[in-house]
């Protein structure tokens, strides 16, 4: 049997590195990617599959050669890409926006949308002409889109942007047999959400440590995505953690 072909942004760490982990380990090659070579390596090394099913390919996703790079690489070395997860993003410093300097704004919209953005339109272009056609685009969302936390201006419009690209890319997508879904995840226990466990504002200005979950629950959230067969998808799927203070919040 033929394996599915997987390309994951931001495979370095964090939810990245457990998605593509549990890929590897369902039997999917897997393109790994992210702005450093070592973390890719690194975690491909800790899962105990064949050495072939892998790629290492370090790519800043801002940037069309090295995206156009990336993608040639995994054609050159699979033949075709089944399932895209566009997770590679950032944030920006928790300040007003009065406060917040235009260079953190633009580096979180040219990752997290620009990024987005450019490894979906080269992912749609192949998903469209190989044979089988078709494919599957994941985006990484975040309850973000749905409720802002205080002083989250670059992330919160990146992610509302986000969930406008999955819905247009689902339309579209649809004469190509290409779906496109959407993950938004709420406190999953990484390195940048830690932080929220000591402690964070609340809307109301009180600073409250919130509740984490494992990564885990995120990595075999989407796998079941990209498991489904084409004819059906999960266009938005909320996975978070049961206490933490989102539903009500504000």
């Amino acid at each position: 049997m033929k394996l599915k072909v997987a390309v994951v942004t931001g495979a370095g760490r964090g939810i990245g590195k457990a998605v593509a982990q549990i890929l590897l380990r369902n039997n999917y090659n897997v393109v790994l990617t992210g702005r450093n070579e070592e973390p890719l390596k690194a975690s491909f090394g800790e899962c105990d599959v064949d050495q072939s099913r892998g790629l290492c390919v370090a790519a800043d996703v801002r940037n069309r050669s090295d995206v156009d790079r990336l993608f040639a690489l995994t054609l050159d070395k699979f033949g075709r890409v089944d399932v895209v997860f566009n997770n590679a993003g950032i944030s920006a410093p928790p300040v007003e926006i009065d406060d917040l300097d235009i260079n953190d704004w633009q580096a979180v919209i040219d990752t997290n949308i620009t990024g987005s953005f450019l490894c979906a339109r080269k992912a749609f272009s192949i998903m469209k002409k190989q044979r089988p056609k078709g494919g599957r685009i994941i985006n990484n969302g975040s309850i973000s889109a749905y409720a802002p936390r205080p002083n989250s201006v670059p992330y919160t419009v990146s992610k509302h942007a986000i969930s406008g690209l999955t819905r247009c890319l689902a339309l579209d997508g649809r004469k190509h047999n290409i779906a496109c879904g959407q993950i938004d995840i709420g406190n999953a226990h990484t390195e940048m959400a830690a932080p929220l466990g000591n402690g964070t504002m609340q809307a109301n200005g009180e600073i409250v440590g919130e509740p984490l979950m494992d990564i885990d629950h995120v990595a075999t959230s989407v796998l079941h995505m990209a498991e489904l067969p084409l004819d059906a998808n999960i266009l938005f799927m909320n996975v978070m953690a049961t206490k933490m203070p989102f539903v009500g919040r504000g």
